[in-house]
């Protein structure tokens, strides 16, 4: 299965670390750095221009990449059935 992210960007379900909301995760320290160093290793992809909501963790046999996205965590999470997922333990 397959997630979209958002423009013309999907990601393999398989590959998902975590689904992040921007905003409430860049408060601390050790995200900020994280993202910042990811960036700057050119390991971020933006998915579009308009204001970043969110943040994707993928993990492949390419390696690490972290995906941008203008739609929000708990859209993404909806999408991939992360939710229901959980709401079934």
């Amino acid at each position: 299965m397959y997630l979209h992210l958002g423009q013309d960007t999907v990601i393999r379900l398989d590959d998902i670390v975590g689904i992040f909301d921007l905003e409430k995760t860049s408060i601390g320290k050790i995200t900020r750095d994280f993202l910042a160093r990811a960036e700057r290793d050119l390991l971020v992809t933006s998915v579009s221009n308009e204001l970043p909501k969110s943040f994707v963790l993928c993990d492949s046999a390419e390696g690490m990449r972290v995906y941008v996205s203008q739609i929000s965590s708990a859209t993404l999470k909806k999408r991939a059935g992360f939710i229901d997922d959980i709401s079934n333990v």
